[in-house]
């Protein structure tokens, strides 16, 4: 892996694409789709037809992921399609998220069809990205080169959000009549967004594909079975699959916990925004760290920060503990996703990084499942909003643990 040309340019382009895609992960799914979906294309639905129509979209783009990720990166792998899958994901999920500011009022069919298969592009296409970190950086640069693309996604992300949401707040500003137009062009921008920045990466970053012959089954099951003898991934995976699952649990019910405890909506928006613009030099500066003191180690140390924020999480009492609460998130969120990125990528065969990322991600999908399902029962068992959170501690705790059983980069064998 160190024999990787060391291109500060694809370097930077690479890690432009997170500036891309972000875009959708903020204003999109995180920030307005949610919210406009059930007011403006489906606000004659029943609130719980809505939740299950949304459920389903979300399943349904998992599932599809989950399926093809490994399958498709194997097939990437061998041929060199890399970047030629990203390209057909990123216009998918591109496309498909312009579209929605053509679709009318009440037509929810039609917006949720769109979310499902912007969705797909999204998640399908952060696989084939991640996999060509090995193509652009050493081993030596990984962590930094990982930490620099989270942190763009975050400072991206987090401008066109905070633009959206002024859009939505002042419309007439803008020259838009009301709030639900700013939406719509919301939408419009976001596409337009992630396909222009993108464009870096498919000029400058170069993939260089080792063909092989084979059938693709046949190849997938061939990256399992290998999986399970490299015990150095395999525990590696077991950890990630239950700390990143707490990780993604909170990031999705952040909101909606502050809702419960009585907070304005408009402070949790705010929250959000700070977690963005914070969360930019703190996944830089995570990587500077992973550098002096080992990958590791501050991946200890981020899930050490998360356990605490978990306990204080549920002694949470006013809106300025939430925003410091917001701001300690902030400092190791990006750090936490892109060490497991960076560190995973030295743990694996170069050459297989399509198919072995594949199965990263498809895990990464499995993890949105979980952790969700662990907090809701509980908040259906007991008569206390606060006490779901601590059933994430256990995530934490043995995903640390197993982490300790990672044997580090320098025992990985050859495939």
């Amino acid at each position: 892996m160190d024999s990787v040309p060391n291109s500060r340019k694809q370097r930077i382009s690479w890690a432009f694409y997170d500036w891309a895609n972000s875009a959708f992960a903020t204003t999109v799914m995180a920030g307005f789709f949610p919210l406009f979906f059930a007011q403006y294309w489906a606000g004659d639905l029943a609130p719980g037809e809505r939740t299950f129509w949304l459920g389903v979209a979300s399943s349904v783009s998992s599932i599809v992921v989950m399926i093809l990720a490994p399958l498709l990166g194997g097939l990437a792998d061998r041929r060199g399609y890399k970047k030629r899958f990203l390209f057909v994901t990123t216009l998918l999920g591109a496309c498909s998220t312009a579209a929605m500011y053509w679709v009318a009022k009440g037509d929810w069919g039609t917006a949720l069809l769109l979310f499902t298969l912007a969705s797909i592009g999204f998640f399908a296409g952060t696989s084939f990205y991640d996999s060509l970190i090995v193509n652009v950086s050493s081993e030596k640069d990984m962590d930094r080169t990982s930490a620099l693309g989270y942190g763009l996604g975050y400072l991206g992300g987090g401008l066109l959000f905070a633009l959206n949401v002024f859009m939505f707040q002042k419309p007439q500003s803008f020259g838009l009549d009301n709030g639900a137009e700013a939406i719509l062009l919301s939408f419009l921008m976001v596409g337009i967004w992630w396909v222009l920045f993108s464009l870096p990466l498919f000029r400058n970053v170069q993939e260089h594909p080792k063909p092989s012959a084979g059938n693709d089954w046949q190849e997938l099951k061939a990256t399992f079975r290998l999986i399970l003898t490299m015990k150095p991934v395999l525990y590696f995976l077991a950890a990630y699959w239950l700390y990143i699952d707490a990780v993604d649990t909170i990031i999705r019910m952040a909101v909606d916990y502050g809702v419960k405890l009585g907070f304005d909506p408009g402070s949790l928006i705010k929250a959000l925004l700070l977690v963005q613009f914070l969360g930019f030099p703190a996944a830089v500066a995570y990587g500077w760290l992973a550098d002096r003191f080992g990958t590791k180690t501050m991946l200890y140390v981020a899930i050490g920060i998360y356990i605490g924020v978990t306990c204080w999480a549920y002694t949470l009492q006013t809106e300025a503990q939430f925003y410091w609460m917001a701001a300690a998130i902030a400092t190791v969120q990006g750090g936490i996703q892109s060490l497991s990125r960076s560190y995973y990528a030295k743990l694996i065969p170069p050459d297989q990084a399509g198919q072995f990322f594949g199965f990263y991600n498809m895990l990464g999908k499995f993890a949105a499942v979980l952790g969700p399902i662990v907090v809701g029962q509980t908040a259906l068992l007991v008569d206390n909003q606060r006490l779901p959170i601590l059933t994430l501690l256990p995530f934490f705790v043995i995903g640390a643990w197993l982490l300790s059983k990672v044997d580090g980069p320098e025992t990985r064998k050859p495939a």
